[in-house]
């Protein structure tokens, strides 16, 4: 599955998108790989500069380089174990997530940073360099029915998991690459370094009740 632009709009802007990779074998990914014009090695937003690609196969790891050389280097995720501390991603347009929803997330699990908006799969480079500890794909209220194409999912999830992080849908339903062109199983997308997963989940199921009741 490819994406030749992820994140139209931020390339429009001259700001961040990427190039999306995957191969899926009986719907699972085994090889995924993001090219991000925007960014540099040290996964900073670069304007015009090098450039970076990152690579993932399963069991193998995930391994970023500029867009300039072959020497790749091994990614980790963030090993920070406190909401409080961490840095959260979410899309930059309003249209794709509900920006009620994401304050009542950050709110409950007493993030101090102020939220980091960010178009394409390169958010999933951030996480999986240990730059940010948490990625948050909700439904925007407009598109309560709406559900995520694979190909917007499948480069990055790779690129997350290889470098020791986990990703579930809304519910902590493992993402279903085996439904056709959308995750039409899944709701939502739910990122993190691994270590916060279980706590995001719980923060997320509360805010969604309490939500709900009002």
């Amino acid at each position: 599955t490819l994406d030749p632009i992820d994140g139209t709009k931020g390339f429009l802007r001259g700001d961040q998108y990427a190039i999306a990779l995957a191969l899926l074998v009986n719907g699972r990914v085994q090889v995924a790989a993001l090219g991000c014009p925007n960014l540099n090695r040290q996964l900073e937003p670069e304007i015009g500069g090098e450039g970076a690609l990152l690579v993932a196969v399963r069991g193998e790891g995930t391994h970023i380089s500029n867009l300039n050389t072959k020497f790749f280097e091994r990614l980790r995720v963030s090993a920070c174990a406190d909401p409080a501390a961490a840095r959260l991603l979410r899309s930059y347009e309003s249209g794709h997530t509900s920006d009620a929803g994401t304050e009542a997330f950050v709110a409950a699990l007493a993030i101090a940073a102020e939220p980091v908006k960010m178009d394409s799969q390169t958010k999933y480079a951030l996480l999986a360099a240990g730059k940010a500890e948490v990625l948050l794909r909700l439904l925007s209220p407009k598109q309560p029915n709406y559900r995520e194409k694979i190909w917007d999912q499948a480069a990055g999830s790779l690129i997350l998991q290889e470098a020791g992080g986990v990703i579930t849908d809304l519910d902590g339903q493992p993402l279903d690459f085996t439904a056709g062109r959308t995750l039409a199983r899944n709701r939502g997308v739910l990122a993190t370094n691994g270590v916060l997963h279980a706590q995001a989940l719980r923060a997320l199921k509360r805010t969604e009740d309490g939500r709900r009741e009002t």
